[in-house]
């Protein structure tokens, strides 16, 4: 279970950081002339209907995890860690052609804000990230309460990371190359399930 946590919270960290996420709202922010607390909260609540839809998919996959486990002796032991280390090799695989959520908005006349942010948070809410699903899947196998926790720590990290990274951001405090980053996301979120997987053989 403790690899489980721990591999959640580094995709929950690393699902944070990539700037597609939150840059975006910044720059739709600067471009409107949003004060700081504005940006935040647009970014707190596109980034919550993001998490909505991924951690409804999950609660899905973790109840057919939970059954997987009841009917099929070796679920837990063997199939979702193989589950696990086959998905982060695709990630891996697929990482140089990802294109997770991008919201290419460059209003050129003055756009009411609703109307934007409206538009943010549906485009979030429409594009659950798939990296996390595997987690939920194998938590389910470990009870609903693991799968609560899963989910508890996906949303605090994910949210709480992308408000506080685009707060940085509008100050200039920070300075990453956010293109390199966002690059290789899927190797670090595919290395990060290989080596839940492998963990999980030995533990479960």
């Amino acid at each position: 279970m403790y690899s489980l946590i721990i591999g959640t919270i580094l995709l929950s960290l690393l699902h944070a950081i990539i700037p597609n996420h939150w840059l975006p709202i910044l720059a739709i922010g600067r471009k409107e002339g949003w004060s700081l607390s504005e940006v935040s909260g647009v970014t707190f609540v596109a980034g919550f209907a993001h998490v909505l839809s991924t951690i409804a998919i999950g609660i899905i996959l973790g109840l057919l995890g939970y059954q997987l486990a009841i009917n099929i002796q070796y679920f837990t032991r063997i199939i979702a860690p193989a589950l696990l280390i086959l998905l982060g090799a695709f990630f891996i695989y697929r990482h140089h052609r990802h294109h997770h959520f991008h919201l290419h908005m460059k209003p050129e006349t003055k756009i009411p804000r609703t109307r934007i942010v409206l538009t943010l948070v549906i485009a979030m809410f429409f594009s659950p990230c798939l990296e996390i699903q595997a987690y939920f899947l194998l938590a389910g196998a470990r009870g609903f309460l693991v799968v609560i926790a899963v989910g508890a720590i996906y949303l605090v990290v994910t949210v709480l990371g992308m408000v506080l990274w685009v707060r940085a951001a509008y100050t200039g405090i920070s300075k990453f190359d956010w293109h390199s980053i966002e690059h290789k996301s899927g190797i670090i979120a595919g290395w990060t399930l290989i080596l839940t997987g492998i963990i999980s053989f030995f533990i479960f």
